[in-house]
């Protein structure tokens, strides 16, 4: 078996929604990023990476690529599975955190949770979304940006 972890964090700025696991969220602020900046598929990409130890997120579709400008991150989770299936790997679990004041994740969690299994392939158990807030501590708290963690379990296939 193979362990990975993955987190990801970005500003809050001007828009009127957010992705969050491949699904769009109303909410009164966007955020800053190159991509869609779904933190949650961010997150989620860096530990199925690091635990094929292949590097990050930015390795693979750096900032600096204008082709990836505005893209729907679900383009980076699919690349990410194709790498864990080619390695010889399949997801056994995924276990994911939202960390934000807003929007609230609870509403959304079946839905972000449909659409990571989809997109990885595997049955809607393997997918656990939570979402904390910081007791209004800290940049989430102040309600400056949203982060996102992620904790995969590879297995052989």
């Amino acid at each position: 078996m193979r362990i990975g972890s993955g987190f990801d964090v970005h500003a809050f700025t001007d828009g009127d929604h957010v992705m969050l696991g491949g699904v769009r969220i109303g909410n009164d602020r966007g955020v800053a990023a190159h991509s869609d900046g779904d933190v949650l598929l961010h997150a989620l990409c860096d530990a199925l990476l690091g635990a094929l130890a292949l590097g990050d997120i930015g390795t693979h579709f750096p900032p600096t690529d204008e082709r990836w400008r505005g893209a729907d991150s679900r383009v980076f989770l699919r690349h990410c599975a194709a790498l864990v299936k080619g390695q010889g790997w399949r997801v056994g679990n995924a276990d994911l955190t939202v960390i934000c004041e807003r929007p609230k994740v609870g509403p959304h969690a079946q839905a972000i949770r449909e659409s990571i299994a989809a997109e990885l392939g595997v049955e809607f158990e393997q997918v656990s979304v939570k979402a904390t807030t910081t007791e209004r501590l800290g940049f989430t708290g102040r309600g400056e940006g949203i982060a996102a963690q992620a904790v995969v379990l590879l297995q052989p296939l």
